[in-house]
Protein backbone atom coordinates (compact mmCIF):
# COMPACT_ATOMS: atom_id res chain seq x y z
CA UNK A 1 0.00 0.00 0.00
CA UNK A 2 1.48 3.51 -0.93
CA UNK A 3 1.99 6.05 1.72
CA UNK A 4 -0.34 8.55 1.62
CA UNK A 5 0.76 12.34 0.40
CA UNK A 6 1.36 14.71 3.70
CA UNK A 7 -0.77 16.95 4.58
CA UNK A 8 -0.52 20.44 3.30
CA UNK A 9 1.09 23.23 5.45
CA UNK A 10 -0.88 26.28 6.04
CA UNK A 11 1.99 28.74 6.14
CA UNK A 12 1.32 32.12 8.22
CA UNK A 13 2.68 34.76 5.88
CA UNK A 14 3.63 36.90 8.55
CA UNK A 15 5.82 34.53 10.06
CA UNK A 16 7.44 33.64 6.44
CA UNK A 17 8.22 37.77 6.35
CA UNK A 18 9.62 37.49 9.74
CA UNK A 19 12.19 34.82 9.13
CA UNK A 20 13.12 36.53 5.82
CA UNK A 21 13.74 39.63 7.75
CA UNK A 22 15.88 37.51 10.14
CA UNK A 23 17.82 35.79 7.36
CA UNK A 24 18.57 39.20 5.65
CA UNK A 25 19.91 40.66 9.17
CA UNK A 26 21.93 37.32 9.69
CA UNK A 27 21.06 38.57 13.64
CA UNK A 28 17.49 38.16 15.64
CA UNK A 29 18.24 41.37 17.47
CA UNK A 30 18.57 43.78 14.73
CA UNK A 31 15.82 41.72 13.23
CA UNK A 32 13.30 42.76 15.61
CA UNK A 33 14.66 46.45 15.46
CA UNK A 34 13.63 46.45 11.82
CA UNK A 35 10.06 45.01 12.28
CA UNK A 36 9.87 46.97 15.77
CA UNK A 37 8.74 43.77 17.96
CA UNK A 38 10.37 42.47 21.18
CA UNK A 39 13.39 40.07 20.24
CA UNK A 40 11.66 37.69 22.52
CA UNK A 41 8.37 37.98 20.35
CA UNK A 42 10.30 37.39 17.29
CA UNK A 43 11.93 34.50 18.60
CA UNK A 44 8.43 32.60 19.22
CA UNK A 45 7.02 33.50 15.69
CA UNK A 46 10.19 32.27 14.01
CA UNK A 47 9.96 28.50 16.41
CA UNK A 48 6.28 28.51 15.28
CA UNK A 49 6.94 28.45 11.56
CA UNK A 50 9.82 25.67 12.47
CA UNK A 51 6.92 23.59 13.47
CA UNK A 52 4.60 24.26 10.78
CA UNK A 53 7.73 23.46 8.67
CA UNK A 54 8.50 20.62 10.54
CA UNK A 55 12.54 22.07 9.95
CA UNK A 56 14.85 23.78 11.86
CA UNK A 57 15.46 26.73 9.84
CA UNK A 58 18.09 29.03 11.79
CA UNK A 59 20.88 28.11 14.38
CA UNK A 60 22.33 31.18 16.94
CA UNK A 61 25.59 31.78 16.64
CA UNK A 62 27.88 34.57 19.10
CA UNK A 63 27.75 36.62 15.75
CA UNK A 64 23.88 36.51 15.53
CA UNK A 65 22.59 33.71 13.61
CA UNK A 66 22.90 31.54 10.33
CA UNK A 67 21.02 29.45 8.40
CA UNK A 68 20.48 25.90 7.98
CA UNK A 69 21.22 24.13 4.88
CA UNK A 70 17.01 23.91 5.46
CA UNK A 71 16.93 27.63 5.80
CA UNK A 72 19.30 28.04 2.69
CA UNK A 73 16.80 25.87 0.56
CA UNK A 74 13.41 27.45 2.07
CA UNK A 75 14.39 31.65 1.71
CA UNK A 76 14.30 31.69 -1.72
CA UNK A 77 10.61 30.00 -2.15
CA UNK A 78 9.80 32.47 1.03
CA UNK A 79 10.46 35.27 -0.51
CA UNK A 80 8.84 34.17 -3.97
CA UNK A 81 5.77 33.15 -1.80
CA UNK A 82 5.85 37.01 -0.45
CA UNK A 83 5.64 38.58 -4.04
CA UNK A 84 3.21 36.18 -5.19
CA UNK A 85 1.04 37.41 -2.38
CA UNK A 86 1.47 41.15 -2.80
CA UNK A 87 1.52 40.38 -6.39
CA UNK A 88 -2.16 38.99 -5.62
CA UNK A 89 -3.83 41.42 -3.53
CA UNK A 90 -2.56 43.88 -6.06
CA UNK A 91 -4.05 42.63 -8.80
CA UNK A 92 -7.48 41.65 -7.17
CA UNK A 93 -7.23 45.50 -5.98
CA UNK A 94 -7.07 46.28 -9.57
CA UNK A 95 -9.65 43.92 -10.48
CA UNK A 96 -11.94 45.81 -8.51
CA UNK A 97 -10.73 49.07 -9.62
CA UNK A 98 -10.81 48.49 -13.53
CA UNK A 99 -10.55 52.08 -14.36
CA UNK A 100 -7.36 53.15 -12.08
CA UNK A 101 -4.05 53.39 -13.52
CA UNK A 102 -0.44 54.84 -11.89
CA UNK A 103 2.11 55.90 -14.10
CA UNK A 104 6.28 55.25 -13.25
CA UNK A 105 8.35 57.58 -14.53
CA UNK A 106 11.90 58.13 -13.62
CA UNK A 107 15.36 60.14 -14.56
CA UNK A 108 12.95 63.41 -14.13
CA UNK A 109 11.66 62.56 -17.67
CA UNK A 110 8.48 64.77 -18.35
CA UNK A 111 5.65 61.91 -18.84
CA UNK A 112 2.96 64.95 -18.26
CA UNK A 113 1.97 64.80 -22.41
CA UNK A 114 0.91 61.59 -22.28
CA UNK A 115 -1.25 61.79 -18.82
CA UNK A 116 -2.97 64.81 -20.08
CA UNK A 117 -4.29 63.45 -22.73
CA UNK A 118 -4.67 59.72 -21.33
CA UNK A 119 -7.57 62.19 -18.72
CA UNK A 120 -9.30 63.79 -21.38
CA UNK A 121 -9.89 60.85 -23.44
CA UNK A 122 -10.97 58.71 -20.39
CA UNK A 123 -12.56 61.00 -17.98
CA UNK A 124 -13.60 58.45 -15.59
CA UNK A 125 -9.73 56.99 -15.33
CA UNK A 126 -8.31 57.33 -11.87
CA UNK A 127 -5.29 58.50 -12.85
CA UNK A 128 -1.97 58.40 -11.20
CA UNK A 129 1.70 59.31 -11.54
CA UNK A 130 4.94 57.94 -9.36
CA UNK A 131 8.35 59.34 -9.73
CA UNK A 132 10.48 56.14 -9.26
CA UNK A 133 14.53 55.72 -7.64
CA UNK A 134 16.54 55.22 -11.26
CA UNK A 135 17.24 51.55 -10.24
CA UNK A 136 13.69 50.65 -9.50
CA UNK A 137 11.77 50.39 -12.45
CA UNK A 138 11.02 46.63 -13.18
CA UNK A 139 10.21 46.11 -9.27
CA UNK A 140 7.83 48.33 -9.22
CA UNK A 141 5.77 46.84 -12.35
CA UNK A 142 6.58 43.46 -11.30
CA UNK A 143 5.14 44.69 -7.44
CA UNK A 144 2.00 46.28 -9.09
CA UNK A 145 3.43 49.74 -7.73
CA UNK A 146 2.82 51.29 -11.06
CA UNK A 147 1.27 50.16 -14.34
CA UNK A 148 3.43 51.82 -16.77
CA UNK A 149 6.59 53.84 -16.76
CA UNK A 150 8.93 55.77 -18.83
CA UNK A 151 12.47 55.40 -18.40
CA UNK A 152 16.09 55.06 -20.07
CA UNK A 153 17.47 51.63 -20.67
CA UNK A 154 19.55 49.77 -19.67
CA UNK A 155 17.33 47.68 -16.92
CA UNK A 156 15.82 44.29 -16.36
CA UNK A 157 13.38 43.82 -19.10
CA UNK A 158 12.59 39.85 -18.26
CA UNK A 159 8.92 39.77 -17.72
CA UNK A 160 7.74 43.08 -19.30
CA UNK A 161 7.06 44.99 -22.64
CA UNK A 162 9.44 47.91 -23.83
CA UNK A 163 8.63 50.21 -26.32
CA UNK A 164 11.49 52.37 -27.35
CA UNK A 165 9.67 55.70 -27.33
CA UNK A 166 12.72 57.95 -28.70
CA UNK A 167 16.46 58.61 -28.69
CA UNK A 168 18.50 61.04 -26.98
CA UNK A 169 22.05 62.24 -28.03
CA UNK A 170 24.42 61.83 -25.06
CA UNK A 171 27.28 64.76 -23.68
CA UNK A 172 29.88 65.47 -21.48
CA UNK A 173 29.04 67.31 -18.08
CA UNK A 174 32.43 68.93 -17.28
CA UNK A 175 33.06 72.11 -14.69
CA UNK A 176 33.37 75.45 -16.31
CA UNK A 177 36.79 75.49 -15.98
CA UNK A 178 37.30 72.24 -17.66
CA UNK A 179 40.26 71.69 -20.77
CA UNK A 180 37.22 70.58 -22.36
CA UNK A 181 34.44 72.96 -21.93
CA UNK A 182 33.45 75.50 -24.56
CA UNK A 183 34.52 72.47 -27.20
CA UNK A 184 31.87 72.25 -30.46
CA UNK A 185 32.01 68.14 -29.95
CA UNK A 186 34.52 65.54 -28.11
CA UNK A 187 34.93 62.22 -28.75
CA UNK A 188 35.96 59.34 -26.53
CA UNK A 189 39.41 59.83 -27.30
CA UNK A 190 39.08 62.89 -25.57
CA UNK A 191 38.17 61.71 -22.53
CA UNK A 192 40.50 58.62 -22.55
CA UNK A 193 41.51 59.51 -19.59
CA UNK A 194 39.10 61.21 -17.78
CA UNK A 195 37.37 59.15 -15.25
CA UNK A 196 34.05 59.26 -14.59
CA UNK A 197 31.77 58.36 -11.40
CA UNK A 198 30.64 54.91 -10.55
CA UNK A 199 27.07 53.50 -9.74
CA UNK A 200 26.02 49.92 -8.00
CA UNK A 201 23.92 48.57 -11.56
CA UNK A 202 26.29 46.95 -13.30
CA UNK A 203 24.38 47.18 -16.61
CA UNK A 204 23.23 50.61 -16.15
CA UNK A 205 27.45 51.59 -14.89
CA UNK A 206 28.45 50.15 -18.36
CA UNK A 207 25.95 52.17 -20.63
CA UNK A 208 26.82 55.27 -18.71
CA UNK A 209 30.32 54.94 -18.13
CA UNK A 210 30.92 53.55 -21.89
CA UNK A 211 32.95 50.70 -20.30
CA UNK A 212 34.41 48.84 -21.76
CA UNK A 213 35.29 51.03 -24.77
CA UNK A 214 34.73 50.38 -28.25
CA UNK A 215 39.33 49.68 -28.30
CA UNK A 216 38.65 47.28 -25.24
CA UNK A 217 39.79 49.87 -22.83
CA UNK A 218 38.50 50.16 -19.87
CA UNK A 219 36.91 53.73 -18.48
CA UNK A 220 38.91 54.95 -15.49
CA UNK A 221 37.62 54.77 -12.66
CA UNK A 222 35.76 58.09 -11.15
CA UNK A 223 34.51 58.10 -7.44
CA UNK A 224 31.24 55.62 -6.53
CA UNK A 225 27.86 57.84 -5.83
CA UNK A 226 23.99 56.90 -5.45
CA UNK A 227 22.50 60.22 -5.78
CA UNK A 228 22.50 62.47 -8.83
CA UNK A 229 23.80 65.71 -6.13
CA UNK A 230 26.73 64.00 -4.96
CA UNK A 231 27.65 63.25 -9.02
CA UNK A 232 27.18 67.33 -9.33
CA UNK A 233 29.46 67.76 -6.77
CA UNK A 234 31.94 65.53 -7.37
CA UNK A 235 32.06 67.11 -11.17
CA UNK A 236 31.87 70.25 -9.78
CA UNK A 237 34.66 69.54 -7.70
CA UNK A 238 36.93 68.02 -10.23
CA UNK A 239 37.14 64.44 -9.53
CA UNK A 240 35.25 63.32 -12.54
CA UNK A 241 33.24 64.06 -15.44
CA UNK A 242 30.35 62.42 -16.39
CA UNK A 243 28.20 61.25 -19.46
CA UNK A 244 24.74 62.32 -19.55
CA UNK A 245 21.62 62.37 -21.90
CA UNK A 246 22.34 65.36 -24.38
CA UNK A 247 19.26 68.58 -22.94
CA UNK A 248 19.03 71.65 -23.64
CA UNK A 249 17.85 72.56 -19.68
CA UNK A 250 21.36 70.80 -18.45
CA UNK A 251 23.62 73.70 -17.97
CA UNK A 252 21.39 75.37 -15.66
CA UNK A 253 21.70 72.57 -13.59
CA UNK A 254 24.36 74.31 -11.99
CA UNK A 255 26.19 77.58 -13.01
CA UNK A 256 29.50 75.75 -12.62
CA UNK A 257 28.88 72.95 -15.00
CA UNK A 258 28.63 73.33 -18.65
CA UNK A 259 27.77 70.09 -21.64
CA UNK A 260 29.48 68.93 -24.88
CA UNK A 261 27.95 67.10 -26.90
CA UNK A 262 29.69 63.80 -26.90
CA UNK A 263 29.84 62.01 -30.69
CA UNK A 264 30.62 58.56 -32.16
CA UNK A 265 28.51 56.97 -29.28
CA UNK A 266 25.26 55.12 -29.44
CA UNK A 267 22.61 57.35 -28.24
CA UNK A 268 20.26 56.78 -24.82
CA UNK A 269 17.14 55.37 -25.00
CA UNK A 270 14.03 56.61 -23.45
CA UNK A 271 11.50 53.44 -23.54
CA UNK A 272 7.98 52.95 -22.19
CA UNK A 273 7.76 49.83 -20.45
CA UNK A 274 4.47 47.52 -18.70
CA UNK A 275 3.77 44.25 -17.47
CA UNK A 276 4.17 41.85 -20.27
CA UNK A 277 0.86 40.92 -20.95
CA UNK A 278 -0.97 43.39 -19.43
CA UNK A 279 -3.95 44.10 -21.63
CA UNK A 280 -5.71 46.37 -19.58
CA UNK A 281 -7.36 49.06 -21.49
CA UNK A 282 -6.08 52.19 -19.85
CA UNK A 283 -2.12 50.98 -19.80
CA UNK A 284 -3.45 50.09 -24.04
CA UNK A 285 -4.46 53.73 -24.15
CA UNK A 286 -1.44 55.08 -22.34
CA UNK A 287 0.97 53.25 -24.65
CA UNK A 288 -0.94 55.29 -27.56
CA UNK A 289 -0.62 58.24 -26.49
CA UNK A 290 3.05 57.97 -25.01
CA UNK A 291 3.86 56.95 -28.60
CA UNK A 292 2.09 59.71 -29.76
CA UNK A 293 3.41 62.37 -27.57
CA UNK A 294 6.75 61.85 -25.71
CA UNK A 295 7.99 61.20 -29.69
CA UNK A 296 11.87 63.42 -28.71
CA UNK A 297 13.32 65.42 -25.70
CA UNK A 298 12.56 68.83 -27.35
CA UNK A 299 13.62 71.83 -26.28
CA UNK A 300 11.51 71.48 -22.75
CA UNK A 301 12.50 68.02 -21.98
CA UNK A 302 13.79 67.36 -18.75
CA UNK A 303 16.93 67.20 -17.07
CA UNK A 304 19.20 64.46 -16.83
CA UNK A 305 18.70 61.01 -15.55
CA UNK A 306 19.71 61.34 -11.64
CA UNK A 307 22.50 58.65 -12.02
CA UNK A 308 22.83 58.16 -16.25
Amino acid sequence: MSDSPPPPVDLDLRLVRYFTVVADHRHFGRAAAALHIAQPSLSRQIRRLEQQLGARLLDRTPQGSRLTEAGEVFLPHAKALLRSAAQASARTRAAAQPSRITIGYTANLIVTPAVRELRRRHPDADVHTLHLPWNEQRAALLDHRVDATVTRLPFPTGQLHVTVLYDEPRALLVPLGHRLAGKESVTLDDIADEPLPRVSDAAFDAFWRIDPRPDGSRAPDGPFVAAFEDKLEAIAAGEAVAIVPADPRVDSLRPDLTTVPLYGVEPSHVVLATRAGDRGRLVAAFRKYAQAQLTSPGPSSAAPDGLG
